[in-house]
């Protein structure tokens, strides 16, 4: 490879696609420094990755290796969809401002201009969907470059782009996202998860606005560096494919149904944890 290696996986739902990205990129990845890096720290798994998602919504949808639990699951989710925490982000007019740069809700449902007033990318997106299936415009951005060229911490979703087709089973909406930065091991799963759920939301808008069903349909989810840092590779090894190596893909995974009213259950814990965010998070 003349370069950092472009590599593909996929699969029939979302765990079975984000483990086999993983193990692609172990395999295949080639080894890069970080800026993040300790002296110590050996260099990170790093390649241009597409992987493909057949079917978003398919069971199972979680895997049990994915560093985290239930209610940071559910956290996450209503973070991206639902913009719980976009009373965290900074005003980049207030330098004495510390919260957060951007939230991805907040760049998706409320895009920030200066001089103009917000803009609701999303419902855009679902209108024109709606007005015309096969149009090539439906899209939603997060980069600001009059904040991201020189922000500490910019976003790493890029973009959102989704189309409808006719297929034999309906209108189906298949749903293209690009991250310029994606931490393979530590976050693509949970946003994989979070942007299916956002996925599904959008087909059920343009349903409501176009008076005709549409379904999800496959997720493509492209990383310029989809990486594992060296400093997680022996918890990688250890932990997923530790598991690879001594349990059945069903053991290694669970519905999502099975778990969906643990999950819901932890929403008022959620919602009050993030009301009580502080100005200075």
């Amino acid at each position: 490879m003349n370069g950092i290696p472009v590599l593909t996986a996929e699969g029939d739902c979302i765990a079975r696609a984000w483990e086999n990205a993983l193990v692609t990129l172990y395999k295949s990845g080639c080894d890069v420094k970080t800026q993040y890096d300790k002296p110590e720290d050996p260099p990170s798994k790093d390649a241009t990755m597409i992987v493909t998602i057949r079917d978003p919504l398919a069971e199972p949808m979680i895997h049990r290796d994915f560093p985290g639990g239930f209610e940071e699951l559910q956290e996450y989710v209503m973070e991206v969809c639902e913009g719980i925490k976009d009373h965290c982000v900074r005003d980049p007019d207030d330098p004495d401002d510390t919260r957060w740069e951007y939230t991805y809700h907040q760049r998706l449902f409320g895009y920030d201009v200066p001089g103009g007033e917000p803009i609701d990318q999303i419902e855009q997106l679902c209108r024109d969907l709606a007005e015309a299936p096969f149009t090539r415009r439906a899209q939603a951005i997060t980069w600001k470059v009059w904040e991201d060229n020189t922000c500490y911490d910019p976003a790493c979703l890029q973009s959102i782009w989704c189309r409808i087709t006719e297929e034999p089973k309906g209108r189906v909406l298949s749903m293209n996202v690009r991250f310029r930065s994606n931490d393979a091991y530590k976050a693509a799963f949970m946003n994989m998860f979070a942007l299916a759920q956002l996925q599904r939301m959008i087909a059920e808008r343009v349903t409501e606005l176009s008076g005709k069903p549409v379904v999800p349909g496959r997720y493509c989810h492209i990383a310029d560096s989809f990486h594992i840092y060296g400093s997680n590779l022996a918890e990688f090894k250890a932990r997923l494919l530790g598991a690879i190596e001594k349990r059945t893909f069903d053991q290694r995974t669970m519905r999502y149904e099975d778990v969906r009213e643990i999950m819901e259950e932890a929403r008022p814990a959620i919602l009050e944890k993030a009301r009580k965010m502080a100005r200075t998070e």
